[in-house]
């Protein structure tokens, strides 16, 4: 699983994977695709350092099994960790850039004539959001709009839920 997450399955498997003793060595890319901060890569590399398990890294050339290779690991995902955090630094300024202008962040809204929702009107969700090619959620949020400006047609002060 890429990307920054609180939990990551297959690297949790291939911890569990480890201690069960299922491999000898863990061979990755880059370094700074197993770990995502500088403190979470020497956790995980310590603890396949006692469970026996080595580790070598293509793209830097790096051996963790020497001290060597442990300094270069060291070093380089410092370095990854650094990159990380300027590039989530740029994209946060970007986004707040973007909202200061005024400009509207997310998927643009789907627009469907009011005539094509009545006639989904009757169907369950999971049928109308498959025929409008839209999600469930949206659908169930139109149905509400609907039902509340129906309500306010017919003088009702609450929605029709």
């Amino acid at each position: 699983m890429s990307g920054a997450k609180d939990r990551r399955p297959a690297l949790d498997q291939l911890v569990t994977d480890a201690r069960r003793r299922r491999f000898d060595v863990v061979v990755c890319w880059r370094l700074d695709r197993l770990g995502r901060n500088l403190k979470h890569l020497i956790t995980l590399l310590d603890e396949l350092q006692v469970l026996g398990v080595a580790f070598v890294s293509l793209a830097e050339g790096i051996d963790a099994t020497t001290p060597a290779g442990k300094l270069q690991m060291h070093i380089l995902g410092a370095i990854a960790e650094f990159e990380r955090e300027r590039i989530r630094e740029r994209v946060m300024a970007g986004l707040q850039r973007a909202r200061a202008q005024g400009k509207r962040l997310g998927r643009p809204n789907a627009v469907i004539p009011a005539d094509r929702l009545q006639r989904i009107s009757d169907l369950p969700v999971s049928v109308a959001a498959e025929r409008l090619g839209v999600s469930r959620s949206t659908v169930k949020r139109w149905r509400r709009q609907m039902a509340r400006s129906a309500g306010r047609r017919c003088g009702r002060t609450t929605p029709l839920l």
